[in-house]
Formats: structure tokens, C-alpha cells, sequence
């Protein structure tokens, strides 16, 4: 049972470790399995199966973010294409006295 409560927390520790470094991509459709899964599981116990509900649901909320995801996309800056500017800066002589 001690040994039980040191190696849980460093189990843990690992698994959430293996989150950090997701693009946005990865965490909306982790984000969707996860709920999808919680949801799924809770709907299956009604029905006597949860395990099965759980596996669907996951799947459905995985595509649901991301589909939600790909919608999204172009609304976010951090991953939308460069906007450049065809002002010339600098080097333009009309502008200098």
C-alpha cells in the first residue's frame, strides 16, 4: 500500500506531462474524445453497456473537435498565413524631404 502511494502520483505526473507540448489542433480533438467518452460512458451505463457507449463516444468527440477545430482555423491568428503589407517602408522617396 506505500509503495502504491508514491508510484501513483509519479504515474500521473507522466501522463499529464505527455500533454504539454500539443499544437491546438491535438488539444481540441483530445478535448472532444475526452468529453465525448465522459458523455458516452454515462448515456451506456443507462443501456447496461458502458464500455461500448464510451468507445463511441469518444470517437464522435474526437471528430467533433476536430471538425470544430478545422472551422475555427480561420479565425485564429496564431495560425493564420502571414497578412503582408505592399506599402514599401523605408526606401520609398516620394515620402522624403
Amino acid at each position: 500500500m506505500r509503495a502504491l502511494r508514491l508510484v501513483l502520483p509519479l504515474v500521473a505526473a507522466l501522463g499529464l506531462s505527455a500533454c504539454g507540448d500539443l499544437n491546438p489542433t491535438q488539444q481540441r480533438v483530445a478535448t472532444g474524445a475526452l468529453g465525448g467518452g465522459a458523455a458516452g460512458g454515462l448515456i451506456g451505463s443507462f443501456s447496461g453497456n458502458t464500455g461500448l457507449g464510451a468507445l463511441l463516444g469518444a470517437g464522435v468527440g474526437g471528430a467533433g473537435g476536430f471538425l470544430y477545430d478545422q472551422s475555427q482555423s480561420r479565425y485564429d491568428d496564431r495560425r493564420a498565413p502571414p497578412r503582408y503589407d505592399n506599402r514599401r517602408r523605408g526606401d520609398d522617396r516620394r515620402y522624403r524631404r
